[in-house]
C-alpha cells in the first residue's frame, strides 16, 4: 500500500471527533495483502451510552426542526459525497477490497439515498379520520419515533450506511450510527458528509468497535431506555441475535438480512441477456452483495447452453489487485470468507458438481465460478456462499422452477427470464420473495423503492415512502369542536 503513516477513525458524540474514553484501538487490514491500513477507536459500553445520551439530548430540537432544514442539510451532504467521492471510493478499496468502481458506484447511489430523504422531509404525513363523535376532528399524525441505532456492514459501505441513517433523520429523528468493524473510516466518510452539511451537534454520531468488543456496544445500545428503533442489515445470524435482544427490551426493529438469490431461466428466454445478466449479479463485487444471484434455476432444455454462455463470460474476468484499473474481481474480504466459498465448492465438486470456470481459490481472491450439476444435497444449493460462485440447477419446467426458487430459507431478491412477459409476471408473483425482477438481474437498488425481503431475508422496508413506517409513530390526535354531553 501507498499509506506510509496509518489513518486513524475516531468516534463522534455529540458534535466532537474523540477517542475511545478507555484510548484502546484495533487495526485494519487491506484484504489483498494483509498490510495494516489504519487503526480505529475501540468503543466500550460506556461510550456507546455516551453516543446515545448525546443523540437523546439533541432530539427535541432536531425533532421540531422545519422541514427545509432538514431537507437542505441532506442535499448538501449528497453534494459533498459527490465531492469527496474519488477519495472516499479509495477508502473502500483500502478497507473491504472493493475495486475502485465499486467504490465510485457506492457514492454515487449513496448520494441519490441522501436526495430521496431529503425529499421525504416533507413526506411525514398522516390523514384526516373521520369521527362518530359530533363535532369531532381525529387525525393520524405522523411524529418522529426517537434515537435510531443504525447498524451497517461492509459490503456496500457507503450505500448501506447511508440508507441507515439518511431517512430517519429525514423525519427528525436522532441517530447512532455503528459502523462496521471492517470499514470505521468509510462509514465515517458519510457521518462527516451529514456534519459538515450542517447537521447540530448529537443528531448524528458514530461508534466504531473492536470486534471483539461488538456484542456488549450492540447491546448497549439496544438496551439504552432512549433507543426507540434499531436497523440492521448483515447476515441472518446476526440479525436473530438483534431480534432477540430488541424484543427483550421491546425495541422496534427493521431487519435486512441474508439472500441466497434465484434467476429462473425459462425454455424460451434470450440466453446472451439472461447470461449477461446472471455474470453481473453473481460475480460483481465477488458476489458479496445480500442480492448476488446464486442459484441459475435453469430449464433442462437450455441448461447446457446457458451454462457454456455464463461460463465463457466468467472466464473473461480479470482477477486480482482491486488497486488496478482493469481488475474485475479483488479478494474475498477475510481469511473466513474465503475459506467457506471454498468449502462450499470442494463440498459441490465432491458430490459430483462440475465447474466450467474457476473452481478454487487464487491467493486471498477466488475466481468466478459457475458450478453444474448442481443438487439439493450440495451445501451450496441451500447456503448462502457471499461469494462468486453461480450454481446451475437444472429443472422441468416452470412449476418446478418456481418450486426450487422458493426452496431456500431465504427471501430477498429473485429474477425471471422468459420472452412472454405476461408469463413471467405470472411465476414472478409465486416467487416468495420481496423483489422480483423480470428479464434483469437481481442486483438492483434504487432510492425511491420499497427494499426488504421475507423469511429468513428479514423484515420491514428500506427505500421512499415505506420507511415511513419504519421510522415515525403514527399517533391518533383528535380535537373537540363543539360542546359534548358526556353520561356521567
Amino acid at each position: 500500500m501507498a499509506t506510509t503513516e496509518l489513518a486513524r477513525q475516531e468516534l463522534l458524540i455529540d458534535g466532537t471527533w474523540t477517542e475511545a474514553g478507555s484510548g484502546r484501538r484495533y487495526e485494519q487490514t487491506f484484504p489483498y495483502t494483509g498490510e495494516p491500513v489504519g487503526t480505529a477507536a475501540a468503543a466500550s459500553r460506556e461510550d456507546a451510552h455516551a453516543a446515545v445520551d448525546a443523540a437523546q439530548a439533541a432530539f427535541t430540537e432536531w425533532s421540531r426542526s422545519a422541514p427545509g432544514q432538514r431537507r437542505t442539510i441532506l442535499l448538501r451532504a449528497a453534494d459533498l459525497l459527490l465531492e469527496r467521492q474519488h477519495q472516499i471510493a479509495g477508502i473502500v478499496t483500502e478497507e473491504t477490497g472493493g475495486v475502485f468502481g465499486w467504490g465510485m458506484f457506492n457514492v454515487d447511489l449513496a448520494a441519490g439515498m441522501m436526495r430521496e430523504a431529503a425529499a421525504q422531509a416533507y413526506g411525514a404525513v398522516g390523514e384526516v379520520i373521520p369521527s362518530d363523535v359530533p363535532g369531532k376532528l381525529a387525525m393520524g399524525v405522523r411524529a418522529p419515533a426517537g434515537v435510531v441505532v443504525a447498524i451497517a456492514p461492509w459490503n456496500a459501505p457507503v450505500i448501506l450506511a447511508t440508507r441507515a441513517v439518511a431517512t430517519p433523520l429525514a423525519y427528525g429523528n436522532t441517530v447512532v450510527l455503528k459502523a462496521s468493524e471492517i470499514c470505521p473510516r468509510t462509514h465515517a466518510a458519510v457521518v462527516g458528509a451529514l456534519q459538515d452539511a450542517g447537521l447540530p451537534p448529537g443528531v448524528i454520531n458514530l461508534i466504531t468497535n473492536d470486534p471483539a468488543d461488538a456484542a456488549d456496544v450492540v447491546e448497549e445500545l439496544i438496551a439504552h431506555p432512549a433507543t426507540r428503533r434499531i436497523n440492521f442489515t448483515g447476515s441472518t445470524r446476526v440479525g436473530r441475535i438483534i431480534a432477540e435482544k430488541a424484543a427483550h427490551h421491546l425495541k422496534r426493529v427493521l431487519l435486512e438480512l441474508g439472500g441466497k438469490a434465484p434467476m429462473v431461466v425459462l425454455g424460451d428466454a434470450d440466453l446472451d441477456r439472461a447470461a449477461a445478466a446472471a455474470s453481473f449479479g453473481a460475480f460483481f463485487h465477488q458476489g458479496q452483495i445480500c442480492m448476488s444471484t446464486e442459484r441459475l434455476v435453469v430449464d433442462h432444455t437450455v441448461a447446457s447452453a446457458f451454462a457454456e454462455k455464463l461460463a465463457g463470460r466468467a472466464s473473461a474476468l480479470t482477477v486480482g489487485d482491486p488497486r488496478e484499473p482493469d481488475t474485475h474481481i479483488g479478494p474475498l474480504v477475510n481469511a473466513a470468507g474465503l475459506a467457506h466459498v471454498t468449502e462450499l465448492v470442494e463440498d459441490a465438486l465432491a458430490k459430483g458438481a462440475k465447474a466450467l470456470s474457476g473452481g478454487a481459490p487464487d491467493g486471498r481472491c477466488f475466481p468466478p465460478t459457475v458450478l453444474v450439476g448442481v443438487t439439493a444435497e450440495m451445501r451450496v444449493y441451500a447456503e448462502e456462499s457471499f461469494g462468486p460462485l453461480a450454481a446451475v440447477i437444472s429443472v422441468d419446467g416452470p412449476d418446478e422452477a418456481v418450486r426450487v426458487a422458493n426452496d431456500s430459507e431465504y427471501g430477498l431478491s429473485a429474477a425471471v427470464f422468459s420472452e412472454n412477459v405476461p408469463y413471467a409476471l405470472e411465476l414472478a408473483q409465486r416467487i416468495e420473495s420481496g423483489i422480483c425482477h423480470i428479464n434483469d438481474t437481481t442486483v438492483q437498488d434504487e432510492p425511491q423503492m420499497p427494499f426488504g425481503g421475507v423469511k429468513a431475508s428479514g423484515w420491514g422496508r428500506f427505500g421512499g415512502r415505506a420507511a415511513l413506517e419504519e421510522f415515525t409513530e403514527l399517533r391518533w390526535i383528535t380535537v373537540q369542536e363543539l360542546p359534548r354531553d358526556y353520561p356521567i
